[in-house]
């Protein structure tokens, strides 16, 4: 045998595994990951970039809805029914991005109607992208709620860290008065 069928034989190494962070862990954001933290990691860049494709996105679906109503008016269907999808999908797109909008500061209830709202809110996803757009201005969406969830956890887990001041079966204890 030569050197190299041993080393070929020879157990491949464990693959080294991150260190367990201590503390609590702040939340990626979508597209931001934890750059949000520290600003860092091409953050700025990132929010310029979402916020240009937010929009882009928002133009071009208003676009396609112009089309399907020039459709709408190829096919004669009336002025009623005309109106009244201009008129959905305004408040559709109202509604989404009151909802979105919200939705950067607060989380949710788990008893809330988010689920009945999820149609509505993909009809008027336009709403939503210019909620998006206009919050990328600002910080990254959902940044303000998920910081201060960061530093509530943060300081909580640095109460109790510090509270802690060595074994408890090794102090002596109390005398009676």
């Amino acid at each position: 045998m030569n050197d190299d069928d041993q080393r070929d034989q020879t157990p491949a190494e464990p693959a080294a595994r991150p260190a367990a962070a201590a503390g609590p862990q702040p939340e990626p954001i979508k597209f931001f990951g934890t750059t949000w933290v520290n600003h860092d990691g091409n953050y700025a860049l990132r929010r310029v970039g979402m916020a240009a494709a937010s929009l882009v996105t928002a133009v071009a679906a208003a676009m396609l809805l112009r089309l399907s109503y020039e459709g709408l008016e190829i096919g004669n269907v009336g002025p009623f029914l005309s109106i009244s999808v201009v008129v959905l999908f305004a408040i559709a797109s109202s509604i989404a991005f009151a909802k979105t909008w919200d939705s950067f500061k607060q989380r949710p209830a788990p008893s809330s109607d988010e689920a009945a709202l999820k149609g509505l809110k993909t009809i008027g996803f336009i709403g939503s992208l210019i909620a998006y757009f206009l919050r990328c201005f600002a910080e990254a969406p959902g940044e303000q709620l998920r910081r201060a969830e960061y530093e509530r956890a943060t300081a909580e887990f640095a109460r109790r860290r510090s509270t802690r001041t060595g074994n408890p079966a090794a102090r002596r204890p109390k005398r009676k008065k």
